[in-house]
């Protein structure tokens, strides 16, 4: 690779001379020596520049030149934005639980914080209100359940009382109907001869 690179920082209008036209006349390449680290194929003989001095009145600060009017306006615009931060802590720290949500007075972006929070507030109070039914539900459920369970247990001790009687007149040699009550069942258990 030949050395036809001209590294120079830019922007290049701070030069004094033309510096596109002196790499052209050398034959060099200009790349911005602020955007790249890398140095390939830097040039060793390159032309001098000088970088352009500037009036001291020129940066002077643009403040300096504000009018009166200007000025007022920009403290009353200080004051506004001042007022819209104010709001806006008070919106955070209501977000935070530490003050209750109240509407702010003026502002475009408190207002707007103030209708987010206020729908974020409506959909979880919402939520909470779901939660509660649900948790009713789910309590009314554990209750029907607990008692169905008490009512299968029942019934499995009842048939295997009923399943004992049976076996008991079986053995007697005693004859029942297929669908005869429990309480028929014992009746006829104790009006067996005692042996």
């Amino acid at each position: 690779m030949s050395n036809k690179i001209w590294y120079l920082s830019g922007p290049f209008h701070q030069y004094q001379e033309d510096v596109k036209a002196l790499a052209k006349k050398a034959g060099l390449r200009i790349i911005d020596a602020s955007v790249t680290a890398s140095r390939d194929g830097e040039a060793t003989d390159v032309p001098a520049v000088t970088v352009k001095q500037v009036a001291r009145s020129e940066v002077a600060s643009p403040l300096a030149a504000v009018s009166d009017q200007t000025a007022l306006d920009q403290e009353e615009l200080i004051g506004k934005l001042r007022a819209e931060s104010g709001a806006i802590r008070v919106l955070i720290e209501s977000a935070e639980g530490l003050i209750p949500l109240e509407h702010p007075e003026a502002g475009e972006l408190p207002i707007r914080l103030f209708d987010a929070l206020s729908g974020i507030h409506q959909g979880i109070a919402g939520i909470k209100a779901e939660r509660d039914s649900l948790t009713a539900e789910n309590e009314s459920l554990r209750g029907e359940v607990v008692s169905l369970k008490a009512a299968a247990s029942k019934s499995l001790d009842e048939s295997a009382e009923i399943e004992a009687l049976k076996a008991t007149l079986d053995a007697a040699k005693v004859s029942y109907r297929a669908n005869v009550s429990k309480e028929a069942l014992q009746k006829l258990v104790e009006d067996l001869p005692k042996a």
